[in-house]
């Protein structure tokens, strides 16, 4: 099966050369697909049980899993945020056994989520922070902590030029638009073409999705 990954992160069941982003309980494997399995901090985050946890190590323990994620933590929504820093650490704790990255859900909460992962001693989870529209402070702050930044039809240019070539993806979400389209949007920015940024960011995709 091909694992060439254009597209880091999406929710679009039907994508192809993407990593999609479910639920552990709708997790539904498709032939040809590849997946990241995780609790949203949006929905219900605060109610998960032991059961829920179980699931979801189950589903990462599938072929076709190759990380941990939608998790992390949201300012502005969702669960308070002690319920969804304590969700973010059984993913990253479960990351580290499994030997996966994590797909990080992150709006104004850099400093909790790194704070979380250092506090646990699992700073050798590899996050890539999806959606990443924080400034070039916000997108430093990450770098210097080992994450890849992804990069979708919104940006901040600046934080966009001050990502390594190495630490670069980028994704669709749940965006009405090609992860072709992102490419060109961020190539622009570059100065580079739109299958040299497909060339980075699937090169970097296989970086990060290869358990060691």
């Amino acid at each position: 099966m091909n694992r060439a990954i254009l597209d880091i992160h999406t929710h679009r069941l039907d994508a192809t050369a993407a990593l999609i982003a479910v639920d552990p309980r709708q997790f539904d494997p498709q032939p040809s697909r590849w997946y990241a399995v995780g609790f949203h901090p949006w929905h219900g985050i605060d109610l998960l049980t032991d059961a829920d946890y179980d699931l979801l190590e189950q589903c990462a323990a599938h072929p076709q899993v190759l990380a941990i994620g939608e998790t992390g933590m949201d300012t502005l929504r969702g669960a308070t945020l002690d319920e969804q820093g304590a969700a973010l650490a059984r993913h990253l704790q479960l990351a580290r056994r499994m030997g996966l990255p994590v797909i990080v859900h992150n709006v104004r909460a850099t400093q909790h989520i790194l704070s979380i992962r250092h506090k646990a001693g699992l700073d050798d989870v590899v996050l890539a922070i999806h959606g990443m529209r924080g400034n070039e402070h916000v997108a430093r702050t990450l770098l210097d902590a080992g994450c890849y930044l992804s990069f979708g039809a919104r940006f901040n240019p600046a934080a966009l030029l001050a990502t390594p070539h190495d630490r670069l993806l980028i994704e669709t979400d749940e965006a009405p638009t090609s992860i072709h389209e992102v490419a060109a949007s961020v190539a622009a920015c570059l100065h580079l073409t739109a299958a040299e940024i497909l060339d980075i960011a699937t090169s970097n995709a296989e970086t990060l999705l290869t358990k060691p």
